[in-house]
C-alpha cells in the first residue's frame, strides 16, 4: 500500500475526501423537495425548475475540465480550499435570489466551484495509493459518498416543512465555509512541488486534449457514463417521480433514495472487500452483467406494476449496487492512463459524465418521465449502451501511454 510518510490515517483521509466529494450530489438532491415551493414563489413552471438542476450540472461539467489540470500545476489543496469558499458565495446568491434568473445564476456559480472538491479529492486517492489498495480506498470513499443522495432530500424535505426553501441554501453556505476551513487545516497536500506542471493556458488545454482524444480512456468513460446514467435517470427525475408519478409529498423522498443508497453502499462495500481477491476487469464484467440484467427486469416490473409502490422501486437499488461495484475500478483505470496528468484525467471523466447528466436532467427527463415504464426503458437503454462500451474495451486491450507531454 503506497502511502506517503506523515499522511493522516486511512479513516481520516477517507472521511475528508468523501466529505469533499459529497458536495456535488448533496447540492443537487437537497433542493429536490423544495421544487414545487420554489416554483410557486418565483413563478417558474415544472420544466423551468428542471433547469435549476441542469444548469448546475452543465456549469459543473464545463469547469470540471479545469479544476484537475490547475491542481496538477499549483497543488490539490489550494484549488479545493478556494473552490469551497467560492461555492459558499454562490450558495449565498441562491439563498437571496428574488427570481428564476438570479437563482439560475447562483446555480451556475455553484456548479462552477463544487467540482473543486469533488474532482480534485478523487486524485488524492491515486496520489497516495496504487493497485488493490487504491481500489479499496476509492470504494471506501464511495461508501461514504453514497450517503449524500440519501440524506440530502430527507434534510431538504424537513427543512421546507418548518422553514423557507431559502434555508436550504443558507445551510449550503455554512457547508461550503466549513469545507474550505477543513481543507486549509486538515487535508494534506499530496501533489509535491517537484511533480507539478507549469501553470499556463497552453499546458492546461494540452492536458484536456490528450485526455479527450485517448480512445481507451473514452471507452472507459462512456462505459461509466452510460452505466451511471441507468441509475441517474431515477435520481435526477426524483421530483417528477415522487411528487407527480407516485403522488407522494416533500417528506417522502426517502422511499426512493434510501433503497437506492443502500444499493450504492453495498456495491462499494463489495468492491472494497474483493479488491485483493478478484481481478478488476473480471469484477467490472460481472457488475456490468448485473447492471444490464437489472435494467431489463426493471422494464418488465414497470410494465406490470405501473406507478405502484413498492414494486417500481425493486430494481433501481440493484442497478445502483451493480454500478457502485464497478465504478471505482473504472475511475482508477482512467486515472492510470495519465500518470503525470491525473488531475486532467479526473476532470475529463467528470466533464463527460456531467455533460451527459445535464442532458438527462434538462432534456431527457422532461420527455420520458411520463410514467415509470418510460423511465425504466430509458434506464435500460443507457445500461445496455454502457455494457457494450465495456465489452468494446475488453476486446481492444489498451497499450500503455508513452506521450505524457
Amino acid at each position: 500500500m503506497m502511502r506517503r510518510p506523515g499522511v493522516s490515517s486511512n479513516a481520516l483521509i477517507t472521511t475528508m475526501i468523501a466529505a469533499l466529494a459529497m458536495i456535488g450530489p448533496f447540492t443537487i438532491d437537497a433542493v429536490f423537495p423544495a421544487y414545487d415551493l420554489i416554483g410557486r414563489e418565483i413563478h417558474a413552471s415544472t420544466g423551468e425548475m428542471q433547469q435549476v438542476t441542469s444548469v448546475y450540472m452543465l456549469s459543473f461539467a464545463v469547469m470540471s475540465l479545469f479544476h484537475g489540470p490547475i491542481s496538477d500545476a499549483i497543488g490539490r489543496k489550494k484549488v479545493m480550499a478556494f473552490g469551497m469558499l467560492a461555492y459558499a458565495g454562490a450558495s449565498l446568491v441562491c439563498m437571496l435570489a428574488p427570481n428564476l434568473t438570479v437563482l439560475l445564476l447562483g446555480r451556475v456559480l455553484q456548479g462552477a466551484f463544487a467540482g473543486a472538491g469533488q474532482i480534485v479529492s478523487r486524485t488524492i486517492v491515486r496520489d497516495l495509493y496504487v493497485g488493490p489498495a487504491a481500489q479499496k480506498m476509492m470504494a471506501q470513499v464511495a461508501m461514504i459518498f453514497a450517503i449524500a443522495p440519501a440524506i440530502a432530500p430527507i434534510v431538504g424535505g424537513w427543512v421546507v416543512a418548518f422553514a423557507s426553501w431559502r434555508t436550504i441554501f443558507a445551510g449550503l453556505v455554512v457547508v461550503g465555509l466549513l469545507l474550505s476551513l477543513m481543507v486549509a487545516l486538515a487535508v494534506p497536500e499530496t501533489h509535491p512541488v517537484e511533480n507539478r506542471r507549469a501553470l499556463n493556458v497552453k499546458d492546461v488545454l494540452t492536458g484536456v486534449r490528450l485526455v479527450l482524444s485517448d480512445r481507451p480512456y473514452l471507452r472507459l468513460a462512456f462505459a461509466g457514463m452510460f452505466g451511471f446514467g441507468a441509475q441517474f435517470i431515477y435520481i435526477v427525475g426524483a421530483p417528477i417521480i415522487m411528487l407527480q408519478l407516485l403522488g407522494k409529498g416533500e417528506q417522502d423522498f426517502w422511499m426512493l433514495f434510501v433503497p437506492f443508497v443502500c444499493g450504492m453502499i453495498l456495491g462499494s462495500f463489495i468492491n472494497a472487500r474483493l479488491a485483493h481477491r478478484i481481478p478488476p476487469q473480471r469484477l467490472v464484467s460481472i457488475a456490468m452483467v448485473a447492471l444490464v440484467s437489472a435494467t431489463l427486469v426493471g422494464v418488465v416490473v414497470a410494465v406490470l406494476a405501473g406507478n405502484r409502490l413498492p414494486w417500481v422501486m425493486i430494481c433501481p437499488p440493484v442497478i445502483a449496487f451493480a454500478m457502485s461495484a464497478s465504478f471505482p475500478i473504472l475511475q482508477l483505470a482512467m486515472l492510470d492512463r495519465f500518470p503525470t496528468r491525473r488531475g486532467a484525467a479526473a476532470s475529463g471523466q467528470s466533464f463527460i459524465q456531467l455533460l451527459f447528466n445535464a442532458v438527462l436532467s434538462g432534456v431527457i427527463v422532461t420527455l420520458v418521465a411520463t410514467s415509470m415504464t418510460s423511465v425504466a426503458i430509458t434506464s435500460a437503454v443507457s445500461g445496455v449502451i454502457g455494457g457494450l462500451f465495456w465489452l468494446w474495451h475488453l476486446r481492444r486491450p489498451p497499450h500503455p501511454r508513452t506521450d505524457q507531454s
